[in-house]
């Protein structure tokens, strides 16, 4: 304020009601009235004007003009004196201050303004607004904004300290009760009051607040005002309102204030409140217009609901950074917004609302990243607020919408606390057999399979498969639904014939109940593949493939999005079958077609870049395969992050494509990165982490650390053992590799005993004649030769090499 003022400028102070504009402006005013008066110090005259309309600053100047006594001046015509006042003031050579406090309509005051260009007076404003108006005619605009973290927290502590009251000061919970409040100088004003007046604990007192069914007025009492601030909070906070209604003829302001006040004080898309949905609510919210004696509701334009939240920016009730930014609102100001909601109306608001924010959400979330994150926090902070409003009579779509979105984000423990929170609210609101209650149980057993929680995703895919057969009968989509689910899991924890079984029976089932040509009949289909390929069924896998694909491409066209995942997942079953050429002919195709019609950049075009590599690799087409690995994770890194757990994939096998390549170290330095990242993002004992720690095993024998490989392989197959079992796939390739490192360290008879007991396993597990199975019994020939060998130490020991599995990530195949 003294550099703009120094610089000959007026100083407008602008900001949210309760920051301390009229504070600030106060102790400006108190210190230059109380310096000695001098040619460059001190005021003959300062007058403080209340300027929310044109009446009181012409009543001020008029008894300014009478006090001064100016010629001319007559206490009978307030407007004449005003105008003698504003003449004096531009051509008086004594040193003045004009206070304008709380300018609400610059337009209006500005034949009002006192003229300090020629003079040595000067003109100090404060205004919620902070629009062109007052910035304009050589004023300088300074926005006053909310506290810092850091003073927030200082304030409370030395407000407490000074109050004799230090003792009621607990560090962790002043910077609970300050975010709470928003920094918000006023709020946090008559918190400390109210500390010091009723001495209850902080932690008592942020409970208090948190608890939504309590009133600011109660929270923050006016008789807590003990800075001077003039107002209670609720009134300071909405002061502006009546302007804005004054001014908006369309009548939609309160009602976008009521919805706005719903959402994220962080943020909302502006483009909510233009959605059909929106629009429609809004329509009979605001007061209806009379036609023939009866009431009409006129449908509502955009353009009036963007007039109308333009007065809101303008007033400071709601702020915008740019035109296309997220509509934000102080949550202090949210609160007292909510609190003059007409009661009765929050449970439609709240759905109007959720309806808003469900039509905006993009069809797939990876197109629009930041936008499905502002909308899942939005979905979080609503239904915390309104609660139960957005679950009866049924769930709002966006509950489980919000689910998905966490999901395809890769945030797989978020959307278990999501999907937990929901069980339990289902469960308390509808009882533990309501659909939707089942819904967020069947939600939630995907959630523990994506997040790698194998076996608590099995326990409760089988409650929740075994309830929907109860609840809603065998053959309803939602009971099909948890069948398909369960398959997946059986899968994940290693059941391949459980899995087999379990799909086979999906698949008869959506036949019988929803016809052959369904998609879903299509999609049980082909899972049905993959699990025939799963149990080393190479041709059924490739029959089945192939009429999936032909059914696709007959009911569907080439081009819809099941097509390509048929097609797609028809090319891993030519690699599982040894077709080499033809999968890598048909990856090529998959991979074309994805980027043509879903784009370069869809997830699935992707995962088929990706898995075209794998073909690369199977052809030796090393270097092939290495390129197209080092663009999939530039993909991947810059369209779902650096931690997407698809990322991480794609990392883990370009280090497997680095030792394909021989270079060792380059295979090294990423494999002990994959592992870290998967510990820090999906946890020490996630399958993909479980995988990651047994491929820079595999590494570490590469690069001739043979007991380092040793330690983290016995390791692996520990982790694996306790947490998928002794017979999971994954478990057996484990001891396999297990077994090419004791050879490596020349333990010769404990590699042969464990290559015996892989057979064994395999045959078992698998089948005698699975790929992987015909494997362990040729590693288990070359490791008996090994062992005879070194019976005779006269005949040289002949250089022998297993069949080396290194378990990279199982192809990403859309299911």
């Amino acid at each position: 304020m003294e550099a703009a003022r120094a610089g000959g400028s007026d100083v407008v102070l602008s900001g949210l009601g309760g920051v301390g504009k009229s504070q600030l402006a106060a102790s400006l005013a108190r210190e230059l009235r109380d310096q000695e008066r001098s040619d460059e110090a001190g005021l003959d005259v300062l007058v403080w004007v209340r300027a929310t309309g044109t009446d009181q600053v012409i009543s001020a100047y008029a008894e300014a003009a009478g006090r001064l006594h100016i010629p001319g001046a007559s206490p009978d015509d307030e407007d004449g004196a005003a105008r003698l006042f504003l003449r004096w003031m531009a051509a008086s050579g004594r040193r003045w201050l004009v206070v304008l406090d709380d300018v609400t309509d610059p337009a209006a005051i500005r034949e009002w303004w006192p003229d300090s260009g020629t003079s040595r007076g000067w003109v100090l404003a404060t205004s919620r607004r902070e629009d062109a108006q007052l910035s304009g005619e050589g004023r300088a605009l300074i926005r006053i904004g909310l506290y810092t973290v850091s003073e927030a927290r200082a304030y409370l502590q030395q407000r407490l300290t000074k109050a004799g009251h230090a003792h009621l000061h607990d560090p962790a919970q002043a910077g609970e009760i300050a975010a709470e409040l928003g920094h918000l100088p006023l709020a946090l004003g008559h918190a400390a009051a109210y500390l010091i007046n009723k001495r209850p604990t902080m932690a008592d007192y942020l409970t208090r607040l948190r608890d939504t069914s309590s009133r600011l007025g109660d929270l923050l009492p006016a008789s807590a005002d003990t800075e001077g601030y003039g107002q209670p909070v609720t009134a300071s906070l909405l002061l502006s309102l009546d302007a804005v209604e004054e001014a908006d003829t369309s009548q939609l302001a309160r009602p976008l204030l009521h919805l706005a006040s719903l959402m994220d004080p962080l943020g909302h898309p502006a483009t909510a409140w233009t959605t059909p949905e929106a629009l429609d609510h809004l329509r009979t919210a605001r007061p209806p217009q009379r036609r023939r004696l009866r009431k009409h509701h006129p449908p509502v334009a955009e353009t009036e609901v963007h007039n109308a939240l333009e007065y809101l920016r303008t007033y400071a009730l709601i702020t915008q950074d740019t035109a296309t930014a997220p509509l934000r609102m102080h949550a202090l100001t949210a609160r007292a917004v909510r609190e003059i909601i007409p009661p009765g109306t929050l449970p439609a608001t709240a759905r109007t609302a959720a309806d808003a924010i469900t039509s905006l959400w993009p069809r797939h979330d990876h197109e629009e990243r930041e936008l499905a994150a502002l909308l899942r926090a939005n979905v979080v902070h609503l239904d915390q607020l309104t609660r139960p409003a957005l679950w009866q009579p049924t769930a709002h779509p966006c509950i489980y919408t919000a689910s998905r979105s966490l999901s395809e984000a890769g945030l797989y423990h978020q959307a278990i606390e999501y999907d937990e929170t929901a069980v339990r609210l289902s469960s308390s609101i509808h009882g533990p057999d309501h659909p939707d209650t089942l819904d967020a149980r069947n939600n939630l057993a995907v959630s523990y399979c994506d997040a790698g929680r194998v076996q608590e995703a099995l326990d409760l895919g089988e409650r929740v498969l075994a309830d929907y057969e109860r609840v809603l009968g065998p053959d309803h989509p939602a009971t099909l639904r948890a069948r398909h689910n369960l398959a997946n899991s059986y899968g994940d924890a290693g059941r391949v014939q459980d899995a087999l079984d379990l799909r086979e029976r999906v698949l008869a089932d959506r036949e019988r109940v929803l016809g052959p040509d369904h998609p879903d009949t299509f999609s049980a289909r082909h899972n049905l593949a993959n699990s025939y390929s799963d149990a080393g069924r190479v041709q059924d896998a490739l029959d089945l493939g192939e009429r999936a694909l032909a059914d696709c491409e007959r009911v569907l066209g080439p081009d819809h999005p099941d097509t390509l995942t048929a097609r797609h997942n028809l090319a891993v079953s030519y690699g599982d079958a040894g077709r080499v050429q033809e999968a890598l002919d048909l990856g090529e195709r998959v991979l074309a077609d994805y980027e043509r019609v879903l784009g370069p950049d869809h997830p699935d075009t992707f995962s088929a870049r990706h898995n075209l590599a794998n073909s690369y690799s199977d052809a030796g087409r090393v270097q092939d395969a290495l390129d197209l690995r080092e663009r999939a994770l530039a993909d991947y890194e810059r369209v779902l992050g650096p931690d997407h757990p698809a990322t991480l994939t794609a990392r883990n096998n370009l280090a497997n494509s680095y030792g394909d390549a021989g270079r060792v170290q380059d295979a090294l330095d990423l494999g002990e990165r994959v592992l870290a990242d998967r510990e820090r993002v999906l946890g020490p004992d996630h399958p993909a982490t479980l995988s990651a720690r047994h491929n820079l095993a595999n590494s570490y024998s590469d690069a001739g650390r043979v007991q380092d490989a040793l330690d983290l392989g016995e390791r692996a197959l520990a982790d694996y053992e306790r947490v998928l079992g002794p017979e999971h796939p994954a478990t057996l390739n484990a001891r396999n590799n297990l077994a090419v490192s004791y050879r490596d360290t020349g333990r010769v008879q404990e590699a042969f005993d464990l290559c015996e007991r892989v057979l064994a396993d395999r045959e078992r597990v698998l089948g005698s004649d699975h790929p992987d199975t015909l494997n362990a019994r040729n590693n288990l020939a070359r490791t008996r030769e090994a062992a005879a060998a070194l019976q005779q130490p006269d005949t040289a020991t002949p250089s022998t090499t297993l069949d080396y599995q290194p378990p990279s990530d199982t192809p990403e195949q859309p299911v």
